[in-house]
């Protein structure tokens, strides 16, 4: 997820504002944002959020920190259709001023003069930004790639970007997802011909999960079932937003309309072709639905094929293997960019890497985006291309100017989960204790004592997680919680929370003897 923060003169400027997933770091987190306590503070400087695509790495925390930020908003055409609707529904469309500037235009929020320059990526209409200042120009390339066919939105304006060389670029904050990647990324128009070549063969219903926002993508599987006699059907409301926004920006014009979700099961098989989200192996997709034969509409089985015109973002690898098992287990073909030429990448190999710097020649580089070994590789080609290199983790602040660039200071930085529409700290104790019961679990304790404290009836235990309903741990821990409490001093049994912390002791002892785990425990006491 992405939010970077320009300063000048004491104005401050946000290019994108981005979500991440939880993963198997953050297994009781879905969604998190990045925590925004140090720009809220100072956002009476906030001059603009600018946002260069229409990535949810890039956009899709916009919703979540506005109401904090409360700032004007800049994004391309593509990119404002899709915010918009997430706006809509979150019920801020009316309260956000966002301007819809043109591609390639140039705009001033000062002290900042900003221009945007077309990039090729895996969305339409990507955009780097130039930051003009009166300290030097900074040149923020965002996600890139050079695709001499990328089928929709402008190819990379090379043009622009020796334009820039020439001007002078400061420094180049500057993309590293594949700086490990030799090479070439490949081409979207090369994908096109081997989806046209791979969906012809088939037989059976046919379902292709993508990135939602690759409209590129979307049209080459379309067209290509289109030509091998299928019909087209969109699974996943992030497919159905992604496709509104297309079209209102005047993409998919010779794609005819989409079959409708609760028609396409009365299609015959060899007839339909899916387009899934689920491409990560989110368990709530309607790929993940459809692969546990819990989607209401429509159902894939044997003789069926499955494939993943998409790469594994780094952390769901055990959630995508785990879907794409789920599928095999139901008979149906699964077929990956790992054997077939069904996807490339968004981001710059090595080779194009090169060709930007040596088009935009930058006094010094600031590799960004991908692991530490991402970035100290792209350093080391950065510097091979003339250009010193800074590394910089999150939260480092850089003086690029006046003098030489250095981090000078750091502000604190983190991750909130969004959680059903509230915001919460990772490390705070609602996430903690779902932490704590993810890998701990949870036991509950209901008893009932007189005003002398004495036990009335049988305590009861129940443990989810930790015990299974008929077994006797249950029953032999609420003897325990009898015991203790029977045993206590009269004075401590008058007193409510001495009664509960002596049952929250015994059961933590008692499950930590049995099964050497240290649960969450909740005691319900009822004094009578």
């Amino acid at each position: 997820m992405n939010l970077n923060v320009y300063r000048c003169d004491g104005a401050l400027l946000a290019v994108d504002c981005g979500i991440g997933f939880g993963g198997p770091e953050a297994p009781e987190v879905e969604t998190m944002v990045p925590d925004p306590a140090w720009l809220v503070e100072r956002r009476e400087r906030l001059v603009g959020l600018v946002i260069t695509h229409a990535h949810e790495d890039h956009l899709g925390a916009v919703v979540h920190l506005w109401p904090f930020l409360r700032c004007p908003v800049y994004a391309g055409p593509f990119a404002s259709a899709v915010l918009r609707r997430k706006l809509a529904e979150a019920g801020l469309h009316g309260e956000v001023r966002l301007s819809t500037l043109p591609l390639g235009g140039r705009f001033s929020l000062p002290p900042f003069d900003l221009q945007f320059l077309d990039v090729a990526h895996s969305v339409p209409e990507a955009q780097a930004l130039a930051i003009r200042t009166r300290h030097g120009l900074v040149l923020h390339t965002g996600d890139w790639k050079l695709d001499p066919d990328p089928l929709i939105g402008p190819r990379t304006d090379e043009a622009a970007f020796a334009r820039l060389g020439e001007e002078g670029v400061l420094a180049m904050v500057c993309d590293s997802t594949n700086a490990l990647v030799e090479g070439h990324s490949g081409s979207e128009g090369e994908v096109r011909r081997n989806l046209a070549a791979i969906i012809r063969g088939l037989k059976g219903r046919v379902a292709v999960t993508c990135f939602a926002t690759n409209i590129a993508r979307i049209e080459s599987i379309a067209r290509a079932a289109t030509a091998a006699g299928r019909q087209v059907a969109l699974f996943g409301r992030s497919l159905r937003n992604a496709e509104a926004a297309a079209r209102e920006c005047g993409y998919l014009r010779d794609v005819p309309p989409f079959v409708p979700e609760e028609e396409a099961g009365y299609l015959p098989d060899d007839s339909l072709l899916l387009i899934c989200t689920g491409s990560q192996g989110e368990p709530r997709s309607a790929l993940a639905k459809i692969a546990a034969d819990t989607h209401p509409a429509i159902a894939l089985g044997e003789g069926d094929t499955v494939i993943f015109s998409s790469r594994m973002i780094p952390g769901n690898e055990r959630a995508i293997l785990r879907l794409q098992d789920d599928l095999a287990r139901r008979g149906c073909r699964v077929m990956t960019a790992d054997d077939h030429m069904v996807h490339v990448s968004g981001h710059p190999a090595r080779d194009e890497m090169k060709r930007l710097y040596g088009l935009v020649r930058p006094r010094y580089a600031i590799p960004v985006h991908g692991e530490w070994r991402h970035l100290s590789e792209h350093a080391a080609l950065a510097r091979s291309c003339g250009a010193d290199p800074l590394l910089v983790e999150d939260g480092d602040v850089v003086r690029l100017a006046p003098g030489r660039p250095e981090v000078v200071a750091g502000v604190p930085t983190g991750r909130l989960a969004v959680d059903n529409g509230r915001l919460l700290p990772l490390s705070g104790g609602v996430l903690a204790a779902r932490k704590r019961m993810l890998f701990n679990g949870l036991v509950v304790a209901s008893l009932a004592v007189d005003r002398e404290g004495r036990v009335l009836g049988e305590p009861k235990v129940s443990a989810p997680g930790l015990f299974e309903g008929e077994d006797v741990e249950p029953r032999q821990l609420a003897a325990e919680v009898a015991r203790v409490i029977g045993e206590l001093p009269s004075a401590q049994r008058r007193e409510d929370e001495a009664l509960r912390e002596a049952a929250r002791s015994v059961l933590r002892r008692a499950v930590g003897r049995r099964l050497r785990k240290r649960p969450n425990v909740e005691v319900h006491l009822l004094r009578v």
